[in-house]
Parts: C-alpha cells; structure tokens; sequence
C-alpha cells in the first residue's frame, strides 16, 4: 500500500486544519495505509500534519461518527476494526441500500444527475482498463453515491456512504490481490445496465438490477474470505 504522505504545512487548500486531518486520515484508513485495529498517534500526527492537538481531535470526533476510528474510555484512538462477526448484517444492509437508492434514482432524477452518472461511470471504465482495482474501488464507490444523490434522499445517501466505505476497506483486504481487468468487465456492463433502466424510470427494472449487483459483489467477497480462512486457518 501507499506510504504515508508528509504534508506541507503551508497547504491549506483543502480548508481548516480539521478539514486537512480529516482528509488525510480518510484516505489512509480507506486506502489501509491505517490497518484496522492500528492506534491513532496524535502526537506523531501532530508532528507530521504541523498543527496543535484541538484539530486533531475534531477530525478524530468527525472519524468516529463516521464509523472510521473507535474512540476508547482511555482516550487513545484506534482505526474502527471491521466487525468480520456481523458481516451478514452488513451485507443485508448494504443490499438493501443498492435497491432503494436506485428505486429512487429512476423515480427522481434530473438530466443533471443523468450526465453526473455517466462521468462516474467513465472514470470507473478507465479504472478497470487500466487495472487499478484501488482506483476502481474507489471510482465504485463515487459511481453508486452518484446514483444515490440522484434519488433526493439524504438519510440514505449518508447512510449508503458509510456502508460503501466499509465495503471498500473489506474489497481491498481481499479483491485487491486477485483482481482481472478483463474487458468488457462484468461490473462494467451491469453499471451501464443500471445507467439505462435509470434513464429510463423503471423502478422495478433498477430494484432487480441493484439487487443481483449487490448480490454479485456480496458473493465475491464471501468467497475471498472464505478462500482466505482456508489458507490461513489459525487466523
């Protein structure tokens, strides 16, 4: 994975110093630079972001509620693990956010959202074409929230963010080794699925091509897994 990136302290473009905490530290546990279960030195990144502890800790406040880092009773901060036990849970979940967000994207979409989609889905396309899993898990992610932003409801689309992210920590551990960026990929021709029944307001037509989406990524992981606790039995 990527090294950390030492930051200039003069860079500010991002916004306050809050801002530039919680955008590097986004990146680093998503991109699993953080590993899952890893203690948050404050103090070292205090160092190496050049700024005081106060927007260190509002970053982290920002973190936990996204449900990034677990803020422990002795004040330490660790990177939220991934909870493997109710992975079933999360899987129905997640589903669950596919389909409605989609449904409501057929129903309330302008030609705005429409044109917003399709460059989500070209910036995804050329992820894969290039065989850039960690840009085409990341591309994935902004593709369906795209989608979902489209469908008017908020509550969701936070929601469905916050699953999403943690898919694409789990994708990572797993997909990332064995990915093929076989053309025309399978993700590829069922995003431009999706685009078309979106496109063309059939709700019912989205809420089965999300659900066999989800499913196929759903099924994806559970054999990574599985394949892993095969070789790795002890773990």
């Amino acid at each position: 994975m990527t090294e950390q990136a030492e930051i200039d302290p003069t860079d500010r473009k991002r916004g306050s110093g809050a801002r530039l905490v919680y955008d590097t530290l986004r990146d680093e546990i998503l991109n699993l630079i953080l590993a899952p279960g890893e203690i948050i030195d404050e103090a070292a990144l205090a160092d190496r972001l050049s700024m005081s502890r106060t927007p260190i800790r509002e970053a982290l406040v920002r973190l936990a509620a996204d449900g990034l880092v677990s803020m422990l009773p002795n004040r330490s901060t660790i990177v939220a693990p991934i909870d493997f036990l109710n992975l079933p849970q999360f899987f129905d979940a997640l589903t669950l956010m596919y389909r409605v967000t989609t449904r409501l994207a057929a129903a309330n979409h302008s030609p705005a959202d429409l044109e917003a989609i399709h460059a989500r889905q070209v910036v995804f396309s050329k992820a894969v074409a290039a065989g850039d899993s960690m840009a085409m898990i990341a591309a994935n992610r902004e593709f369906h929230l795209t989608i979902a932003e489209a469908g008017g409801n908020a509550y969701y689309t936070q929601l469905f963010a916050r699953l999403l992210d943690e898919g694409r920590r789990i994708l990572l551990l797993y997909y990332y080794p064995s990915f093929e960026s076989r053309l025309p990929h399978p993700y590829i021709l069922e995003h431009e699925a999706i685009i078309a029944a979106v496109t063309a307001r059939n709700i019912e037509e989205c809420d089965h091509l999300a659900r066999d989406h989800a499913d196929q990524i759903v099924a994806q992981i559970q054999a990574f897994i599985a394949q892993d606790r095969r070789q790795h039995p002890t773990l």
